[in-house]
């Protein structure tokens, strides 16, 4: 059966490069799924989950948000962090939301990065929650 290559980048280090059989990525305006032959393709990661599946076995990764490229049957995710789920720190994903929102927001620079900071403690928190 033929296979996609998934690539996970953050700026530190390739993070995930394996071959697989499908991957879910958050979009910032949905989920999009890619099975080997997809059509090339680039798109904008929300802070959320992506998946792998390799036969039965699935998993699952905390991706930041960043940018997907789809070419040639190759996934490569750029982002500014990843990690696997079973990595998320529950506690301090918790502790990084209540320290977003008592940020102050007193212009609109401060309020997107507090926006942005918030999303992306909600998303740990709800991907390490569904382990």
């Amino acid at each position: 059966m033929a296979q996609i290559q998934l690539v996970i980048v953050t700026p530190e280090k390739t993070t995930l490069d394996q071959m697989v059989d499908a991957v879910t990525v958050t979009l910032f305006d949905g989920e999009a799924g890619f099975l080997p032959g997809h059509a090339p393709m680039i798109g904008r990661l929300g802070p959320g989950e992506l998946r792998a599946r390799v036969g039965s076995e699935e998993s699952r990764y905390y991706v930041e948000g960043g940018n997907v490229q789809v070419e040639d049957n190759v996934v490569s995710v750029l982002t500014g962090q990843s990690m696997s789920v079973g990595e998320i720190d529950l506690a301090a994903a918790k502790a990084e939301l209540e320290a977003a929102e008592a940020e102050s927001a007193s212009n609109p620079a401060l309020a997107e990065m507090k926006q942005k900071a918030i999303a992306q403690a909600q998303a740990k928190i709800r991907i390490a929650s569904k382990s």
